[in-house]
């Protein structure tokens, strides 16, 4: 496995993958690295890749994408496994945040899906939190994996425009706007994915 100054070393060229198809967390965490990154995705790869996402855990998918990525693309590759746990509903949708409404997935359909299951639910029982897992992986090992966390509460109706998934539907504890009513800057400092590569900078001392 290569030592931090190693990956230190190959990531000078501020260059690295992403192990999505999804262009929103693609510019998100091109967000968080800053300008004179290149973040590039899974579409850009000459070759196909469509892991099986049939872990159990967030942290069993990222792992899985980003050493599947890995075997593919010559650096350092990133993966992001997250989603929505709601308390009332034992923590769906969980795992499947991305096809809780089923497949082809898609944002409007899962939102409208949750909204019509907590639509009875009182204020006190909405509790929630996104999840992430993130894993560092390059030439099909596994070098590191990150968690973060964010609570707060699940709302009855989208509000805002930014963001993606259930960002509309979600407040974080201590902010009255959803995630999709912040800017980036914002939501970066309070959101799981924003924990999740903090805790990741703070491993590699990367600023």
């Amino acid at each position: 496995m290569k030592s931090k100054s190693e990956i230190l070393k190959i990531l000078t060229c501020r260059r690295l993958m992403v192990a999505s198809n999804n262009a929103d967390k693609a510019k998100e965490f091109g967000e968080f690295f800053g300008p004179g990154w290149t973040v590039l995705t899974l579409k850009d790869l000459p070759e196909k890749i469509e892991t099986v996402e049939d872990g159990k855990s967030f942290e069993a998918n990222a792992r899985k994408k980003a050493l599947e990525g890995s075997r593919k693309f010559p650096g350092i590759v990133l993966a992001d496994d997250s989603g929505l746990e709601v308390d009332y509903l034992n923590g769906a949708p969980g795992i499947f945040s991305a096809r809780y409404a089923g497949d082809p997935k898609n944002d409007i359909r899962n939102n409208e899906k949750l909204m019509f299951e907590m639509r009875e639910v009182p204020e006190e029982k909405r509790g929630a939190q996104f999840h992430c897992a993130l894993a560092l992986a390059y030439h099909g090992k596994l070098l590191a994996d990150f968690e973060g966390i964010c609570r707060g509460t699940l709302l009855r109706s989208p509000r805002g425009i930014h963001g993606f998934g259930y960002d509309s539907l979600f407040a974080a504890d201590g902010f009255a706007q959803s995630f999709a009513e912040m800017d980036s800057d914002e939501k970066h400092r309070v959101s799981h994915r924003g924990k999740a590569m903090r805790r990741m900078q703070e491993w590699l001392r990367v600023s």
